[in-house]
């Protein structure tokens, strides 16, 4: 799955803060559906954490109950959640309880006093010391399960749920109600007990603790936006792409870096990053895709590059653009290629795979046999270039190279000036001289 940074707000991918992806697997039917989350155990660690923490912090902003299964290292939270979902809500715990509010640093500690019902976080980093903010559910369970008590020596497996409240309303307290401090119904004050504890739950009113609360708001919301369109069809998905790039296009700013960033950015969200460059060939190119591909290099290179099954998808864009033009692209599909391959926007493999097959998958079997013909002159040559090189480098092995002073400089090998084409017309052009 890969790693991500630990402050998903940081782009650099230099940044030394690395967290394992969240791996989510669903599990059972019905009521007795849950989502075990297989790596917390990992990724609790990167964030030097207990595993527990972030789990609960699910069951709180989901409002459903977890599991804990220290021996088997199995952390579950009831109902159905997708990985993309969970890693979100991740980000809320790691703003809230890892990230140092003055250098954003995850470089912190919890320190815990059970005793005066406070949590405060001091980071090794900047040497800031500063309580956390009271008002989240999940301080209630931090209290009762601070980071220095193994929670496995409770049980190799704790499940929280309804014996919690039975407990509470057989004892008529909730000390044993583990995840009553995360049912949405219940106050958070009402979990601790003496009138002493419940002035330290007071809501901070205070201008700076509003505009966290707000910022926390704003963030949910964009979680929600952007877990419903990760649940919509793949075409809606697409047209949300093909929609930012049309307006960055009409606007002029496809040229900067910045832009090109936050297109990449968005087809990842979206998981349509492979297929992404379908919706770049029909909105950049047209009857003068010599000119512009040269132009769109950079943020073409942003999606094909290494990228194989980008790079075919973007063929198969091609390919589309070419029958809509067929008058005047048709004969200069050789020098596109030419020039996609110069460019390094299409890979030799790449075109080399997509010339074995004609393919009815993007435009009709009589336009893809056609642009198949019109490419062969270019496709021979790169299979000869690429036989010359193979030639070339077992030649260069069994050359016996004398170290003397007097030894000739002689090139070692021939470069073949590549083959011209002779179009329809009967006229020659060099596929070089583009």
């Amino acid at each position: 799955m890969g790693s991500v940074n630990v402050n998903r707000n940081v782009s650099d991918v230099f940044y030394r803060y690395k967290m394992p992806r969240i791996m989510a697997k669903v599990e059972g039917k019905g009521n007795g559906i849950k989502t075990v989350i297989v790596n917390m155990a990992e990724v609790a660690k990167a964030l030097g954490r207990p595993p527990t923490y972030p789990t609960k912090y699910f069951g709180c902003e989901l409002g459903a109950q977890t599991q804990f299964d220290f021996k088997n290292e199995r952390f579950i939270v009831n109902g159905s959640h997708d990985a993309v979902k969970l890693q979100d809500l991740l980000d809320g715990f790691i703003r809230k309880f890892v990230l140092c509010p003055e250098c954003d640093n995850p470089e912190t500690d919890l320190i815990v006093s059970a005793k005066r019902g406070t949590i405060s976080q001091g980071c090794k980093a900047c040497g800031y010391h500063g309580m956390i903010d009271s008002t989240h559910k999940l301080i209630t369970y931090i209290l009762k399960n601070p980071p220095n008590l193994n929670p496995a020596s409770q049980g190799s497996s704790l499940t929280e749920g309804k014996r919690s409240k039975r407990s509470k309303r057989t004892n008529g307290d909730a000390t044993n109600g583990e995840n009553e401090e995360c049912d949405n119904t219940v106050d958070i004050s009402a979990t601790d007990n003496g009138d002493e504890d419940e002035t330290e739950w007071a809501v901070d009113v205070s201008e700076e603790a509003v505009r966290a609360r707000m910022q926390d708001l704003t963030d949910g919301a964009k979680n929600m936006t952007v877990n419903d369109d990760l649940e919509r069809p793949e075409k809606e998905r697409m047209d949300i792409l093909y929609d930012l790039v049309k307006k960055k296009r009409d606007g002029g700013e496809l040229d900067s870096a910045q832009v090109q960033k936050e297109i990449l950015n968005e087809a990842e969200r979206l998981e349509i990053k492979q297929k992404a460059p379908l919706v770049l060939a029909e909105l950049l190119f047209d009857q003068n895709i010599l000119q512009q591909m040269k132009k769109h290099r950079m943020l073409l290179l942003r999606f094909t590059l290494q990228d194989k099954k980008a790079q075919k998808y973007f063929i198969g864009g091609l390919e589309q653009i070419i029958d809509l033009n067929k008058e005047s692209l048709m004969t200069k599909v050789p020098v596109i290629l030419k020039l996609l391959y110069d460019l390094d926007i299409l890979s030799e493999s790449a075109i080399l795979e997509w010339a074995e097959k004609v393919s009815k998958k993007y435009v009709s079997k009589e336009t893809s046999t056609e642009i198949h013909k019109h490419a062969a002159p270019f496709i021979k040559w790169l299979q000869e270039a690429e036989e010359e090189e193979s030639e070339s480098e077992e030649e260069e092995s069994d050359v016996e190279i004398e170290y003397n002073d007097r030894a000739p400089i002689k090139p070692m090998v021939q470069v073949k000036q590549p083959p011209k084409k002779v179009d329809e017309e009967g006229e020659d052009f060099d596929i070089d001289a583009i």
